[in-house]
């Protein structure tokens, strides 16, 4: 505190007077987001019983940590108008979707049982790669998370198993439309056509898809050969569905994902803030749309899915700290050759000022990979001119570069998409070991990156 708090208060106080001009803030802006993100990735490890009892006050005093001097400069009502922003632009109209997935997926039953051999999990991980860009990652992820882990309860080997269901269902399968994932739902939003993304990202994505499908199988052949007998004891019994007026619902969320796209009303101001009328109707029908699921849903549905929210309630209080720190990153990012990130910006474009894909699309990338990949994509976006009719045209391949960026390597950490941290979570419930921050990055360096630089060679060069 003693150091961040005076390296936060060099910026002068007329830079800040109209919020956060991004060309004012110096790096130490950065320290509170960068304390987040360790807090999640060590403190899990270390003090698992603290992190689980009071992760909450540990983002809580993160968040603080960067509102303080910020009030010092800005002044009570400045913070409040800051946090407004961030509430109504940002974090309302992100959890309210991801609140209306996660509980109309969770209403869900799979009902009979499979066992996890290769074959089945490869084929429930194809599975989830198809549906995730038509009901959203989250979607996809709630739906298929609990038959994968009834199926594989038996197995002692099977951390690798929901690391590749993150990375293809929560991920990569969201790569082929505006619904399948945030970025591509808010370059939907700024004028990309709908079915641009599976014109242009089909190819990258079948190529990810098949070759992990491919070393999923053969990892998880391996592993199923060292399983004791007891693993094979579950007696396959033909697969049903209960709770079946949620995929209405799911049908519903999608709808109103397209409407905001097409339908423009106009715009309506609430304590200040000027919104889009989609846009608040589609938070009041999301949220109406998971009183719904909650109520329509019979018991005994949620008890077998073994439905919660504490898995929500933890990504809801993570990414509002998570919205809230790094909000000075972004705002640095987005001040482009004029802000303390001027040299990483220069690197996007050639001696002729002409935009660099394959430097877009790794750029987007690894900031996406620890910051949310949908404001990340954002960023990106306007850095190449924010005209989605010229980069849907001359600039396809910047943006295709973008968006297969912010896609693709949000899988590479926790916190990188949404759905990461739900799927960590029900799976840590489920009684599955899964890999810490730094042991879940290990894996997708391994796996993630040379086939991403396959990506960039064959797409982006």
């Amino acid at each position: 505190m003693r150091v961040i708090l005076p390296s936060l208060l060099l910026l002068s106080g007329p830079a800040m007077a109209a919020g956060l001009d991004g060309a004012a803030l110096s790096l130490a802006w950065m320290l509170p987001f960068a304390g987040l993100l360790l807090s999640i990735a060590i403190l899990p490890l270390l003090w698992p019983r603290f992190w689980h009892r009071h992760y909450g006050k540990v983002a809580a005093g993160w968040a603080g940590l960067l509102l303080l001097p910020l009030a010092a400069l800005l002044g009570p009502a400045g913070v409040a108008a800051q946090l407004l922003h961030i509430a109504l632009q940002e974090y309302l109209p992100f959890i309210a979707l991801l609140l209306a997935l996660y509980t109309t997926g969770g209403g869900v039953l799979v009902t009979g049982s499979l066992v996890g051999t290769p074959a089945t999990n490869t084929a429930l991980l194809a599975l989830g790669t198809a549906l995730a860009s038509v009901m959203g990652t989250t979607g996809a992820s709630m739906l298929l998370i609990r038959p994968m882990l009834r199926a594989n309860a038996l197995r002692t080997h099977k951390t690798h198993i929901f690391v590749f269901f993150i990375l293809l269902v929560s991920n990569i399968g969201g790569a082929l439309t505006p619904v399948g994932d945030p970025p591509l739902y808010l370059g939907f939003l700024a004028g990309v056509a709908f079915f641009w993304p599976a014109q242009h990202l089909a190819a990258p994505f079948l190529l990810c898809a098949v070759l992990l499908l491919a070393a999923f199988y053969l990892i998880d052949r391996r592993a199923w050969a060292k399983e004791a007998p007891e693993a094979n004891a579950i007696s396959p019994r033909r697969p049903g569905l209960q709770g079946s007026a949620n995929l209405g619902l799911i049908l519903l969320v999608v709808a109103a994902v397209v409407a905001q796209g097409v339908w423009r009303p106009g715009d309506v101001t609430i304590l200040g803030e000027r919104l889009g009328l989609e846009r608040v109707l589609a938070i009041l029908l999301f949220a109406a749309i998971a009183l719904a699921s909650w109520r329509l849903t019979p018991r005994r549905v949620h008890e077998a899915n073994d439905f919660g929210w504490a898995a929500m309630a933890e990504v809801a209080k993570l990414f509002a700290a998570i919205f809230i720190c790094m909000a000075p990153v972004l705002a640095i990012l987005q001040a482009g050759p004029m802000g303390a990130a001027a040299r990483l910006v220069a690197l996007t474009t050639d001696a002729q000022g002409q935009p660099i894909p394959w430097v877009y699309f790794w750029l987007t990338g690894a900031l996406s990979a620890f910051l949310d990949n949908a404001p990340t994509y954002l960023v990106f976006f306007n850095l190449a001119g924010g005209d989605a009719a010229w980069l849907m045209a001359d600039g396809a391949r910047v943006l295709a570069a973008i968006s297969a960026g912010a896609v693709f390597f949000g899988a590479m950490t926790y916190i990188g998409n949404a759905p990461n941290f739900l799927v960590l979570t029900m799976a840590t419930q489920g009684g599955v070991h899964m890999p810490g921050f730094f042991g879940y990055l290990g894996w997708t360096c391994v796996l993630l990156l040379p086939l991403f630089g396959l990506v960039t060679m064959l797409f982006f060069i």
